[in-house]
């Protein structure tokens, strides 16, 4: 199979071990310095999500936000233990051992989840079309232009999502990964990246990146709902992704003050804009 962001993924790895290190060892020496910064990160998804939100949050407290792009869910709670964040934003639960280990779960953001693709023209599939295109191997547009699917690597949070929401979806993904000429992107940048640039591409993504990411791709109707924040908020539009926020239980001021932020008015607003709701699945 042809991973298409093998080497980006190793130097990622690389930069966010060295980050977390190096942030590990400054951390006592910087940490009157960065009493007035919110240091956050995880999964990348919500990159443009965090640098919407670092405005009205500045606003309101007199805090900068310093997103940390490119950690991943797994690396921004490593972050978060090693001190190196206050927050981090991540695209799955706690694991029972990150529970055991100090770590606390103090808020969720949903936001739609969605499909997108390069092709133009107003496009709504069905969930059994949906799941048909990672199936079959020669799956058309109706234009019959092909759709050419980009996948995820196994561990990616939006697979189990996917398999969640779309019947029959993990089996048919498991027959897509036979398939070695489909590209897997690595991160959620790397997957709309390629999206943009593949004529009839089809990937998983979420309504807060692709739109305030400004990305060129158009957003899949889904049984005849197109993805939006009002379609969502009505419970018309049911597919999808939570982004949970994650500190220790010992949280800094600034991560307390983020966490109160969230829960205002202000902060609901300020969700809403960026294509997001607070609070329970």
């Amino acid at each position: 199979m042809q991973e298409a962001s093998q080497g980006p993924a190793a130097m990622q790895r690389l930069l966010s071990t060295l980050f977390i290190g190096a942030a590990a060892l400054l951390a006592p020496w910087t940490a009157s310095a960065a009493a007035d910064v919110l240091r956050i990160g995880g999964t990348g998804g919500a990159t443009a999500l965090l640098m919407h939100l670092s405005k009205p949050f500045a606003q309101k407290t007199g805090i900068a936000i310093e997103v940390i792009p490119s950690l991943g869910s797994g690396g921004a709670i490593k972050a978060v233990a090693a001190g190196a964040l206050d927050v981090a934003i991540t695209g799955r639960t706690l694991s029972a051992a990150e529970l055991g280990s100090g770590f606390a779960e103090v808020a969720s953001i949903r936001t739609p989840f969605v499909y997108a693709t390069s092709h133009h023209g107003p496009v709504s599939m069905s969930e059994g079309e949906i799941v048909g295109a990672f199936a079959v191997s020669a799956a058309t547009w109706p234009d019959g232009a092909p759709i050419k699917l980009i996948l995820r690597p196994r561990v990616e949070d939006d697979n189990g999502i996917a398999a969640s929401l779309f019947p029959g979806m993990q089996a048919a993904a498991d027959l897509a990964r036979q398939r070695a000429e489909l590209p897997v992107a690595t991160t959620d940048q790397d997957n709309a990246d390629l999206a943009e640039s593949l004529n009839g591409s089809l990937i998983a993504a979420t309504y807060t990146q692709i739109t305030m990411e400004h990305r060129d791709l158009r957003l899949i109707a889904i049984e005849g709902v197109t993805p939006g924040i009002d379609a969502f908020e009505s419970g018309r539009y049911r597919y999808t992704k939570v982004f949970r926020i994650i500190r220790s239980q010992q949280p800094s001021a600034v991560a307390e003050q983020f966490t109160r932020f969230l829960a205002s008015d202000g902060g609901a607003r300020a969700l809403r804009e960026a294509g997001c709701l607070p609070g329970s699945e």
